[in-house]
């Protein structure tokens, strides 16, 4: 008797494991079909930007020499002869985003500056003419505008002053004339100074992204996880590991696009002045040098190294060895948060600097002008 109830609950437990594997694997047979079925949201933030994302090819035409007479023999240059100048069509490559239902497309100034004819391919594959509207050298951004007939949608555009490092980033464009490619990462860090990576001549705070950039992306969309436009591809910096991508942000990528549209051109401010910083550690070092011309205040600010000639610098009084601890009563600790004001001064109006001379704090007041060599 006891054999048979032992044989029982045997039976009972092989049923009960036969049914919880029989229900398992129902489940997971489901799971799988929904898995096969659904995407993520990087497949749902693309479809809601891919529309937008057009190729843009450029071509213009350059002058150059057949051969470099500097690497000529004598003698055969003397059989060539005077080569002289052949005018030769250079191409080049980038991305872009349409931004409006008027078909305007941001995208990068240095995709499209100087070029004769703008070539835009559209999601669909239609192609069609572009008209440079506008380009802003010191932001690297450009206005393009399209056939308003042609195109299928345009992007939705985000707030960038909404990101946090660790959000999630998604790149978008043409690298090496692939296109509609897509690649995934995060918001590596924010507020990055482009002049930290040797482009001196720019104002910009970058995105940065360990989203794959390259070239061919420069002017395309960086996303966020909700479809919307955060980022304007700009560049990137490869290194031992991995690539380091950087996006100009889309509050003042709107702004310059509003400017080049209304104005065709953007007009930055400048003093005319060049501005090392100044901390008290290194003015402490400085100051023991016993070959040093003057004695720097021990403190925060920003130095000026130079004074550009007949520049509004110039015309307020401004010398060399000045150090700016204030711009219309905000703090300078650093020369990026005075070309940060500086930015935001009005042309022609007074801006109000205040400095350390001789160990005298003065008050200086300066209007900034255009800053010249742009159009």
């Amino acid at each position: 008797m006891k054999f048979f109830k032992i044989r029982f609950i045997n039976l009972i437990q092989l049923l009960f494991i036969c049914f919880c594997l029989l229900n398992f694997s129902q489940k997971a047979e489901v799971l799988a079909f929904t898995s096969s079925e659904s995407h993520n949201f990087v497949s749902s933030a693309v479809k809601n930007v891919a529309p937008a994302v057009v190729k843009i090819d450029t071509e213009r035409m350059v002058e150059r020499q057949q051969f470099d007479p500097t690497l000529l023999d004598p003698l055969l240059r003397d059989l060539l002869g005077d080569q002289g100048i052949t005018p030769e069509r250079e191409r080049g490559q980038g991305s872009g985003v349409i931004i409006n239902d008027n078909g305007l497309v941001l995208t990068n100034a240095h995709v499209v500056e100087r070029v004769d004819d703008v070539s835009v391919t559209l999601a669909d594959g239609s192609i069609c003419d572009g008209q440079v509207l506008g380009t802003d050298a010191i932001t690297d951004l450009a206005l393009v505008k399209i056939d308003e007939d042609t195109y299928s949608g345009f992007a939705p555009l985000g707030n960038s002053e909404d990101l946090e490092v660790g959000d999630w980033a998604i790149a978008l464009g043409t690298p090496y004339g692939l296109e509609k490619t897509v690649t995934l990462g995060i918001v590596s860090s924010l507020h990055r100074d482009i002049n930290s990576l040797g482009f001196s001549d720019k104002r910009l705070d970058l995105i940065q992204t360990d989203a794959a950039i390259n070239p061919g992306n420069s002017g395309g969309p960086l996303i966020n996880s909700n479809g919307e436009v955060i980022g304007i591809n700009t560049l990137v910096r490869s290194g031992p590991g991995a690539g380091l991508g950087f996006a100009i942000p889309i509050n003042l990528a709107k702004s310059v696009s509003d400017q080049l549209l209304k104005n065709g051109e953007v007009i930055h401010p400048y003093l005319g002045v060049q501005l090392i910083s100044l901390n008290p550690k290194i003015a402490k070092e400085y100051n023991q040098d016993p070959n040093s011309l003057v004695q720097l205040p021990e403190r925060n600010g920003a130095l000026i190294q130079s004074v550009i000639p007949n520049s509004p610098a110039e015309k307020a009084g401004l010398r060399r060895g000045d150090l700016v601890i204030a711009a219309e009563n905000i703090s300078i600790n650093e020369p990026k948060a005075l070309l940060d004001e500086v930015e935001k001064a009005q042309i022609g109006k007074v801006f109000l600097l205040n400095i350390l001379r001789d160990n005298k704090e003065i008050q200086i007041n300066i209007k900034p002008e255009p800053l010249p060599g742009l159009t």
